[in-house]
């Protein structure tokens, strides 16, 4: 659906001044999709996630949302987009370093970005990915109403272009969905993780069969209201270590090494596994084991947190 389409769609007024059009799901976000899911476009938004940039606006549609560490211990979303495109997705922040190592094993990704540090730029510009600032967006992006600035920079992502969706971004990054639960693990309602001046909280509902999303204390929301949740949460443990880069205070930015192996845990289904992580090279998938054996995630959307092992 082109993007003159998707304005023609009905839409409604958010709360926060945001114009949220109906999105186009193109396949449910169930897994096992088709082999050459590496190659297909996705899209990847950093997405703002303090106070004044809540609630977000189009994350409930990802396949795949990440939480990384940033400056001053704050936090910061990926979203990772392929079966579903939103009309309206954001607030856009800038990129990190992090963000190019784990971005690799997507293939050839489009990243929607709101800028970067200056010496980090380069190496964006380098990087095997889509590269799509507001400079290079034309009219994609746009400041909303509702929240100050800098909070307040959104992106309709059909007007990019590329981007034919209808592969599960879980898919390219080398997940396993399963309904059945795994054998094992135990029974756990509720993880906590914390960064040094964030946390994040999932407590499992056994009516929604969801793990809810809390992020510094408070429900995390849509711009439409509905409380954000994830069918799996996973809990991996990385190298946090600084990069060479710092924000124009002064801050040094955090660099998470995706690329290794560690430990993790698991949520889905009101339970906890004890797994694995590895990553051999940027270029491969990310595979969850307990025992050697490959962990399946339940089928919809899953958030994996970056904690510092």
């Amino acid at each position: 659906m082109d993007a003159n389409r998707l304005a023609r769609r009905g839409f409604v007024a958010g709360a926060l001044g945001v114009v949220v059009a109906a999105c186009k799901p193109v396949t449910p976000p169930d897994g096992n999709g088709p082999s050459a899911a590496r190659d297909s476009p996705l899209l990847a938004v950093k997405i703002d996630n303090v106070g004044a940039a809540r609630p977000q606006t189009g994350v409930e549609d990802a396949d795949i949302v990440y939480a990384e560490q940033v400056e001053g211990g704050l936090s910061r979303l990926m979203a990772v987009f392929g079966s579903t495109l939103p009309a309206v997705v954001g607030p856009v922040r800038s990129a990190r370093e992090t963000d190019l190592e784990l971005l690799r094993q997507f293939g050839d990704p489009t990243l929607a970005y709101s800028g970067a540090q200056g010496r980090l730029q380069p190496l964006i510009d380098a990087a095997p990915l889509r590269a799509m600032p507001p400079g290079a967006g034309g009219g994609a992006y746009f400041r909303g109403s509702g929240k100050p600035a800098p909070h307040n920079l959104f992106l309709r992502p059909a007007k990019l272009g590329r981007l034919a969706t209808g592969t599960n971004a879980g898919d390219a990054a080398g997940f396993r969905f399963a309904a059945r639960l795994p054998e094992g693990g135990r029974a756990e309602t509720v993880r906590t993780v914390r960064f040094p001046s964030a946390r994040f909280t999932f407590t499992w509902s056994a009516a929604r069969r969801r793990w809810l999303v809390g992020m510094d204390g408070r429900a995390a929301v849509t711009a439409g209201g509905t409380r954000l949740a994830a069918a799996t949460v996973v809990v991996q443990y990385v190298d946090v270590q600084d990069s060479r880069f710092h924000d124009r205070f002064g801050s040094t930015s955090p660099l998470s090494r995706t690329v290794g192996s560690g430990r993790a845990v698991v949520l889905r289904d009101g339970r906890a596994y004890d797994a694995r992580w590895q990553r051999p090279t940027a270029t491969d998938s990310t595979a969850f084991t307990v025992d050697g054996r490959p962990l399946a995630f339940a089928p919809g959307q899953v958030w994996v947190v970056f904690a510092k092992r």
